[in-house]
């Protein structure tokens, strides 16, 4: 069956999609569960979608659109919540409602055909480009060496700002460096899982590592490894049973989920039985 599928070039992309997400979700991803910043990214994520209507508007790549326009948005939250008395919240919520409001208003004002935003919304991997590949792997590239080069920086300021502080790090420079990083992540995925669920790729891949290790390394290494899986089953279910593809992947990564808990559970039982047993 594999073979099978390798012969056609749209799921040749998807695959090769499904892994640079991965991979880009998994380093990114374990940056905002660690900052806490799960409610940030979903305001990135809606807002991005004023870049989409944008680009429609104006005749070029959407998801190019997307990730200026995201990238932006993300700028203003962090500048906005941290230089003014407004509360990240309040910004957050104000920077998702104008997005998806400027998204909305230039879709409809697109001359012709309204176009169709169901792969946007919901996600199609098996409708990703060769310049989705190339900007993807391109924004893999730069997680790596960002988060090879400044990885004790990264971690100091993911778990103590204050600390860092202490140690003259240049905090806002790393925190602005890595919410556009974030921005260009969850745009740049939009393909794969859509608008509504990029936020599952980028947080239950971790949750699940998070079962088994707390050491920031591992936590990534081991989300990329689970995203893959997540990825590749979703893929094949999507093909079996021809459902949208982003649906099957998330939901494939909840059921691995909820395996991985079950084994956490069991083993939890099996080890307080044990030390019953040793006390009796």
């Amino acid at each position: 069956m594999i073979a099978e599928l390798l012969e056609y070039k749209f799921i040749v992309n998807s695959i090769l999609a499904g892994i640079l997400a991965s991979v880009s979700c998994g380093i990114i991803g374990t940056y905002i569960v660690t900052r806490r910043m799960v409610f940030l990214s979903g305001g990135i994520t809606h807002a991005s979608f004023g870049g989409i209507g944008i680009g429609y508007y104006l005749g070029f790549n959407p998801i190019i659109a997307a990730a200026i326009f995201g990238v932006f948005s993300a700028l203003g939250i962090e500048f906005v919540s941290k230089r003014t008395n407004l509360r990240e919240d309040s910004a957050i919520g104000i920077i998702w409602s104008l997005g998806m409001a400027v998204g909305i208003m230039f879709v409809f004002l697109t001359p012709g055909y309204a176009p169709n935003l169901m792969s946007y919304l919901f996600g199609s991997i098996l409708t990703v480009s060769k310049l989705d590949i190339v900007l993807m792997t391109i924004l893999c590239s730069i997680l790596l060496v960002v988060f090879i080069v400044f990885f004790r920086v990264i971690l100091l300021v993911a778990y103590d700002q204050e600390f860092a502080r202490t140690h003259n790090i240049a905090v806002d420079v790393i925190n602005y460096l890595l919410i556009g990083l974030v921005a260009l992540t969850i745009v740049l995925n939009i393909k794969i899982v859509g608008i509504i669920l990029v936020i599952s790729l980028l947080t239950i891949p971790q949750a699940i590592a998070n079962l088994f290790t707390k050491q920031f390394r591992y936590i990534i290494m081991l989300s990329i490894l689970i995203g893959l899986i997540g990825s590749f089953l979703g893929l094949i279910v999507s093909y079996q049973i021809n459902i949208p593809s982003g649906a099957s992947i998330i939901f494939s990564l909840v059921m691995i989920f909820l395996i991985a808990k079950l084994i956490q559970l069991i083993k939890r039982n099996v080890i307080l039985r044990n030390q019953k047993n040793e006390m009796f």
